[in-house]
Order: structure tokens, then sequence, then C-alpha cells
């Protein structure tokens, strides 16, 4: 399982650059002026093979009365709360000020690994800048600078040394379903995981979560034993008000770090929306298994068409992402929750399935002769051979001539034809592309 590290600091020190160096990309804002990055972003980030979820928060600013201040302060707290390590990133231009010695006091009283990051130390001739945060009593400070990539793969080798993920977790091979319901706030979330609970009457204990407070359980379902995530939602805390979201987000990210399939609740009154696709993305870009379950649909006005129409409504906004199932439910009456076992149970089988390499090459062969990749550069790219490399998730490699210039269109043309083959409903898929040694 990967580690969730956030990047916490008072604004205008260079958190978001520094994200957007860790995770090869410009997803955060970057802009001079403090408290630009109001919300959270988050990426998976990769070093020496070992990948982390990168979470980049906001200015964080504390005891201030300031409405978005005060949601940036949140935002921070909450990210130190529920990662498994912290890079707490200082200014050496600008020196030690009141803020980050009050931040720093927060920070001496977690229990987690903290990476004390002195940024803008733009060459060694400034390293000497960053000694006076040794004071802070956080360790030694890195010297580095984000912007121009300075010192970072020393950073990274040290970052990705000291981090793992969250005690408690699983370790190792489990062959278990451990499934995770996940969701919006106020989807339904702890009534259907109460509805599974208390239809199957038969939980066999209950297990540690992570390091904080959740606890799993271990239920049977058609004999085969289930690891049922907790993901009750938000817990109730009364200094998180602006940023409940925010909260849910992380919780979501936690949880997709431990399971192998999750159940998205969507409501089925108010309609699937970009916060619901956002969290769909996040169960595929880390190659989770999927369930989609319309919650409350007894409270949604319908006819005998109304199920169809609305499937397809939803199958249009998901578009790469159609292959999840999906089903009609209604927690609270307990209306086809064990239904959702059931696929759930589907998934995670499919998930774990290998194809023989004889049956992908009978099958995948035709299909590229019959439609062959194209370049663009004259010269003909053959696929030679394919065979599926892992399970759960599946991957799959194909070896060719021209690893590098099979385009993104003809993958998802691999990837349909592998699923019009051989199913994989609800499941990840991984193509390689691998040079063919002669």
């Amino acid at each position: 399982m990967g580690a969730i590290v956030a990047i916490v600091g008072r604004p205008n020190v260079g958190k978001s650059t520094l994200f957007n160096r860790l995770v090869g990309g410009r997803d955060a804002i970057v802009h001079d002026d403090p408290g630009v990055t109001r919300d959270r972003k988050y990426g998976i980030a990769e070093w020496a093979g070992k990948s982390y979820t990168l979470i980049d928060t906001g200015g964080y600013v504390p005891q201030s009365s300031d409405v978005f201040e005060k949601a940036i302060r949140e935002q921070a707290e909450i990210a130190m709360e529920e990662s498994d390590a912290l890079i707490f990133v200082v200014d050496a231009e600008a020196g030690i000020l009141p803020l980050d010695l009050e931040i720093a006091s927060i920070l001496r009283t977690s229990s987690k690994k903290i990476f004390l990051v002195a940024n803008k130390v733009d060459g060694a001739s400034r390293e000497p800048d960053a000694g006076q945060f040794f004071s802070l009593g956080l360790g030694d400070p890195v010297p580095l600078s984000a912007l121009g990539g300075r010192r970072i793969g020393d950073f990274l080798d040290d970052l990705v040394a000291g981090i793992r993920a969250g005690e408690g977790e699983a370790e190792g091979d489990d062959e278990r379903l451990n499934l995770a319901v996940i969701g919006k706030p106020n989807v339904g979330k702890s009534t259907l995981v109460n509805a599974l609970l208390g239809k199957e009457r038969n939980i066999v204990t209950d297990i540690p979560g992570t390091t904080r407070d959740s606890i799993d359980s271990v239920m049977m379902h058609e004999g085969r034993e289930v690891v049922l995530i907790d993901t009750a939602g938000l817990r109730r805390r009364s200094r998180i008000t602006e940023s409940v979201e925010f909260y849910s987000a992380m919780r979501t990210l936690r949880t997709l770090e431990r399971c192998n399939v999750a159940v998205q609740l969507i409501d089925g009154v108010g309609g699937m929306d970009k916060q619901d696709l956002r969290i769909i993305e996040e169960v595929c870009t880390r190659k989770r298994g999927a369930v989609i379950a319309v919650n409350k649909w007894d409270a949604v006005e319908k006819d005998d068409k109304t199920a169809l129409a609305y499937e397809r409504a939803i199958r249009d906004l998901l578009r790469q992402y159609d292959y999840i199932p999906l089903i009609f439910i209604s927690a609270l009456r307990k209306q086809r929750t064990v239904r959702v076992l059931s696929l759930a149970r589907q998934v995670h089988q499919r998930y774990n399935s290998r194809i023989a390499t004889n049956k992908l090459n009978q099958a995948l062969l035709a299909d590229i002769a019959q439609t062959p990749p194209s370049g663009g550069s004259g010269r003909e790219i053959k696929i030679n051979y394919v065979t599926q490399v892992k399970t759960g998730p599946p991957v799959f490699a194909f070896f060719t001539n021209e690893p590098t210039k099979i385009k993104t269109a003809y993958r998802r043309y691999l990837e349909n034809r592998i699923r019009a083959h051989f199913g994989f409903e609800g499941v990840p898929l991984t193509l390689s592309f691998r040079k063919k040694h002669r």
C-alpha cells in the first residue's frame, strides 16, 4: 500500500511549486500572491520505484479569524492527521517568521515523520541560509530549490526511504475481498454499511483499520470472508467547518489505499456531479475494482424507463470509465444491498483472473491484423505477441517493434477488444508495450 504525504507551511513558501516538481506536472496553481491554493491538490508521485500520494494544502495560518485563512488552516490540520508523513516547507530567503514558529510548535506534537524543507536555495552559496531553521526543533533542514530542481533528487531519496504506509494496513497477499464504501458526504455510506452488516448477521471479528480510529469488519458472504472497510465518513469535530469536502476527500484517498474493490455511492435524487466523477477517477487511477451504486432510488419518481435513461446519462458522463457496473439501491430500505456484495465479489474475481496466453493471442492478434496500429512516421508497426504479466489488477504486455509509437487511441482500442473478448467488468486494465527483441 502506498503512503500519503502532505505538504504544509505558511503561504507563499513554494508548496505548490514543490508539489508540481514532485508529481512531474503543473497540477497546482502557482502564483506569487499568498493564499492562491485554497483547496487541496493531490496526485500520485513516484521515485526509485516507490509510489505515494502527495497532497498540496493551502497556506497554513493558525489562529486566524479570517474565513479564508481558517479554511486553509483546517485543510492543513486534516492533512497532518490523515497523512503518513509531512513535508514542512519554509522560505530560506525570508528566514524564520512567527508563523513558521507557530506551525513548528504544532508539528512537534505529531508522531508522523516530518521532513523540513528550506526552499528557494538556488545555489551552494545560499545553503548556509538553511541552517537557521534547525532551531525549529524538527531536525536538519534540507536546502533545495523547488523551482529550479536543485537537490530534489537527494531529498526524494530521503523521502521514499523514510515513509511507509500507515500501521495496521494490509500487508502481503490478501486474497480476500477488501471492500470500501465511498462517496460524497451524506450519500448514505453509513446506512449501507449498517445494512450489509445487519443483513448478514455473521460478523467474524473486528480488526484495526489504520493508525487513526477506524474499525474494519470481517463478515461472511456466501461462505467467503469479506473485509468491509470502515468508511463511516466524517467524524464529529467542531473545528472542521469550512473543509468538510476536503476531509471527505482525504478519507477517500486513505480508504482507496487499503481496498481492492470500491463501491461508490451516488445520490439518486441529486444525480452524479463533478465531485462524483473526481472520486471515480481516483478509484480508477489507483487501479481498484469499482461498482457504482445509485442510492436513495426509492425516493426517485420513476416509471419503467427511468432506470435505463438514468444509466445512459451516467455512462455518458463516465466516458472511458464506462466499464464500471451500476446498480440502483435503497440502503435505508435494504433494497438490493446484498446484490451490491455479489457484484463486488464478481469484480474482485475478475480483478484477480488470468487469461491464458494462447487465448489472448488467438483473439487479439486477429483484431490487430484487422485494425493495425498507425505510427504516422511511415514505418510499419507490428505487434507480434501479447501475454498477461500480472493480476490484481490485470496487466497485459504487448511486444512490438515500436513500443513508443502506440497512440492513446489505439491503446484504448486494444483495451476495448480485451473487454469485448474476456469481460473484466468493473476492473481497470493496464496495457504495457515492450520492445520485441530479435
